[in-house]
């Protein structure tokens, strides 16, 4: 999969630097030079959609940084927000009418639905990725369509187990479990201590999909094989299947009804000891003026995913493309736009603001202070490093964007965890459901 992966990385910088800046660039971007810059259309402004923050250092950092780009340039910038679950459908509907932002921060493959509708950035990707390092292996899987980058990818929302230390160790558990048959022994121990774990199964864009692809994978299953031929009916993802069923057992009621927000309140409240988030849980807690609050933050742990069947670490991750759409008026002043929140000087402090919940894309990063200034941040630094796309191990592209769009693996999970299907019943289902887009 990594070779592939290379291959379509330099198949987009080979496109790069063939097509050249066409006359946007103020000067060339070699390997290791100088800052490049776009020069923005006189009177530009711009409008960015991004997603609605899980943590408030993020968003203050993000507004502190286009304001300072405002100062800098002179182009107003107009940002709004709109959760994940409504930000993909307004992505797709400026898409197709031809009217709305400029800039669109979308999730995972979204560009993908809709790549000759998006501005090839391919230069800009280019520059960044030979001055910070390069980018991580799935960021091109992400963000390029036939050798050209449609979007920069800005970061990632990373998964972890986020657990509560005291309700671990009343559960007679000193270390998280490493395995998935430790893992379930914990969550029967927490359910049986009135301290259950909670999941989400409803339609959550990062949560849902997150846990239930992981744990897919765990057991050897995949949507497509290298081929891209649909491959989901498989013994390894009724296995997959049959392990969720058990799991939820343990859950805390209301999961299957839980959006992105939901479990992050929930264990805040105490409802819950045990979940899968980015590292929003923590931040609420180490930032809180409410005193109840912040006393929790020493109990908060974080945890890596339990290993699989196949014995190696498989995880996604909530990637956040960033594409200019073709009808925005101003292309030069969004790529500058892109440019400068990607540059060392923007996108540290956004990091360090969030705590580690922007997992970055360039492998300069790594060496951000904000990985070492607490050991519960390190948990999200290698995210993308390691990262398979929705796709795997087929490629990314219309057909994973689209079932991800539809929720058809969440569904299969819920289906069988709520008794409402056996888990034979449920993936021929999902299987109807994903050949409407996998045809071949």
């Amino acid at each position: 999969m990594k070779d592939f992966t290379r291959r379509r990385f330099l198949a987009a910088g080979t496109a790069a630097a063939a097509t050249g800046a066409t006359g946007q660039l103020l000067r060339p971007a070699p390997a290791h030079a100088a800052t490049i810059r776009y020069e923005p259309e006189k009177d530009a402004s711009l409008r960015v959609l991004r997603w609605k923050r899980f943590v408030q250092g993020d968003e203050n950092q993000f507004m502190a940084n286009a304001r300072r780009f405002t100062q800098l340039t002179g182009v107003k910038v107009r940002v709004d927000s709109e959760n994940f679950e409504d930000l993909r459908p307004k992505a797709a509907v400026a898409a197709q009418v031809g009217a709305g932002p400029d800039i669109i921060i979308s999730t995972d493959e979204q560009p993908q639905l809709y790549p000759d509708k998006l501005l090839d950035v391919s230069d800009l990707a280019q520059y960044l990725g030979e001055k910070y390092g390069g980018w991580f292996d799935v960021c091109p899987e992400y963000c390029t369509h036939q050798g050209k980058w449609i979007a920069i990818p800005t970061g990632a929302a990373g998964g972890a187990m986020v657990y509560r230390k005291s309700m671990l160790h009343a559960a007679g558990f000193e270390t998280f479990p490493t395995d998935l048959n430790g893992f379930l022994k914990l969550c029967q121990a927490l359910k049986a201590k009135s301290k259950p774990p909670g999941f989400a199964l409803g339609h959550a864009t990062g949560d849902a999909n997150g846990w239930t692809y992981w744990l897919l994978w765990a057991f050897g299953g995949r949507i497509a094989d290298e081929n891209n031929a649909l491959a989901l009916n498989s013994n390894e993802t009724i296995a997959a299947l049959e392990y969720a069923k058990e799991l939820y057992q343990t859950f805390a009621t209301g999961s299957l009804s839980w959006g992105d927000p939901s479990n992050n309140k929930v264990f805040l409240s105490g409802g819950i000891s045990l979940t899968m988030n980015g590292i929003s849980i923590y931040y609420a807690a180490k930032t809180s003026a409410d005193p109840k609050l912040k006393a929790m933050t020493p109990d908060i742990q974080h945890a890596t995913y339990p290993i699989g069947p196949i014995g190696r670490d498989v995880h996604g991750a909530l990637m956040f493309p960033a594409a200019i759409y073709k009808y925005s008026k101003y292309p030069n002043a969004a790529k500058e736009f892109l440019r400068f929140i990607m540059e060392r000087e923007q996108y540290e402090p956004w990091q360090r603001a969030s705590l580690g919940y922007i997992s970055h894309t360039l492998r300069a990063y790594d060496n951000n202070p904000v990985w070492s200034e607490d050991p519960q941040h390190v948990f999200y630094r290698d995210v993308v490093r390691g990262a398979v796309h929705n796709g795997y191990a087929g490629r990314l592209g219309e057909e994973s964007a689209a079932m991800l769009a539809d929720f058809i693996i969440v569904d299969m999970f819920g289906e069988v965890c709520t008794g409402q299907r056996t888990p034979r019943q449920a993936l021929l289902r999902a299987e109807k459901r994903a050949r409407r887009y996998y045809r071949g």
